[in-house]
């Protein structure tokens, strides 16, 4: 089985296990308005490759070296979906990014209605952080590890994080002339959410504080060059794989790397973040961290 083929297994494996969690995540004896539900689930049971979740499984078996710290990460894995997704939600809507699709299906706002999309984005916020605690209550996790990772949840996806990246994001749309301006963006929208996944792994896994940072240095570096690859494949990629419309950049006039830089030296920047991620990784001296830099090369190969 080749390196590339062994990855996708596990990122599949990580995929069947966070999706049959997730279906478990929201309570059946909630009382919660169908039409709510149908449009959270609407979302949250799209697909998608997962990533995220998979490193907070993936961090947490680096620093443990084994495979059966899976069962305490899995609450925080589900958390992180579901932040996710209720950040895509948003970001479809039409005074946002004003999608018709996502993942190849009609965006929630499309099937379910504008206000109700915004308050199935809400809640699949809110219920992140219900599920966080449940890793200390199910999973083993000491409930100071657990209000650690709380705390770095609200800043990384909040005002300081990835709500912030999409601030800056809205009010710099045609007016981004560097790449430091483009770099915060993409740091605070997309790296922030990867660095709190690995950073969330790490800590129920017993990282130390040197640890955490290089793991947090990986996901920054990571997320950026995810990121880039999403602007290239933007221009270069397959409709069909992508599940979205192609050139949607270059239609809104968005700023972007390639658009900067052009592709050629957005590819080689690709490779240089994933390179220093890596580093990062291997530095850290982590008992198993092969699977955090499989992942890594995983990424920058992708074509969608």
């Amino acid at each position: 089985m080749n390196e590339r083929f062994a990855i996708k297994a596990y990122l599949s494996q990580c995929a069947e296990l966070i999706e049959a969690s997730l279906k478990q995540s929201l309570p059946a004896e909630w009382h919660v308005p169908a039409r709510l539900r149908e449009a959270m689930l609407y979302s949250l049971e799209a697909g998608g490759k997962r990533i995220r979740p998979a490193l907070v499984l993936s961090a947490a078996e680096a620093v443990l070296g084994q495979e059966d710290s899976k069962n305490a990460a899995l609450p925080v894995a589900c958390a992180v979906e579901f932040i996710h997704t209720y950040s895509l939600v948003h970001d479809d809507l039409p005074a946002m990014d004003n999608d018709d699709y996502r993942r190849g299906k009609l965006t929630n706002h499309k099937v379910f209605g504008e206000a109700m999309a915004i308050l199935a984005g809400d809640a699949l916020l809110t219920h992140a952080f219900h599920l966080i605690p449940q890793a200390a209550r199910r999973g083993g996790v000491s409930a100071e590890i657990a209000l650690a990772i709380v705390e770095d949840l609200a800043m990384l996806a909040g005002a300081p994080g990835m709500v912030g990246g999409q601030v800056a994001d809205m009010q710099g749309e045609q007016g981004i002339t560097s790449i430091s301006e483009l770099e915060y963006i993409h740091l605070h929208k997309t790296s922030d959410l990867i660095a709190f996944s690995v950073m969330a792994g790490g800590r129920i896994g017993g990282a130390s504080e040197k640890q955490l940072e290089l793991l947090a240095r990986y996901g920054r570096n990571i997320g950026l060059a995810f990121q880039i690859q999403d602007d290239i494949l933007d221009l270069i990629g397959d409709e069909t794989k992508l599940g979205k419309k192609t050139n949607s950049d270059v239609e809104q006039n968005k700023v972007t790397y390639p658009f900067l830089i052009g592709i050629e030296e957005s590819k080689a920047q690709v490779e240089r973040l994933t390179q220093e991620a890596k580093s990062a990784v291997l530095e850290a001296g982590f008992a198993a961290p092969e699977r955090l830099l499989e992942i890594a090369d995983y990424l920058v190969g992708r074509d969608h």
